[in-house]
């Protein structure tokens, strides 16, 4: 299936922490906390300003991104996890 976001949303999803440290200690998953970096998979039109112009987005698939630790709405897409959110969620994107 398919997923086209609406106006200004875009459909991130989450980078997997690493479940062990740097000393080899592994962390449960219970005690790890919920990334907030991720990878937008889509991109909606844009949001319509006053005139009715549509504004264009300025994130695109495949950019990597933090965002808020509360951000966006979690949903389940061909059983994969991911998070809707609109782009004034985003807080910024993570340059190679």
């Amino acid at each position: 299936m398919k997923f086209r976001p609406l106006g200004d949303r875009v459909l991130v999803k989450r980078v997997e922490e690493e479940s062990k440290t740097k000393g080899g200690i592994i962390i449960p998953d219970t005690a790890k906390e919920k990334p907030q970096e991720g990878e937008v998979v889509a991109v909606g039109p844009g949001a319509r300003d006053d005139s009715g112009k549509v504004q264009p987005l300025e994130l695109k698939a495949g950019d990597k991104i933090l965002f808020g630790k509360w951000s966006g709405t979690e949903v389940k897409v061909d059983g994969e996890d991911l998070i809707i959110m609109k782009e004034s969620d985003v807080l910024g994107v993570l340059q190679a």
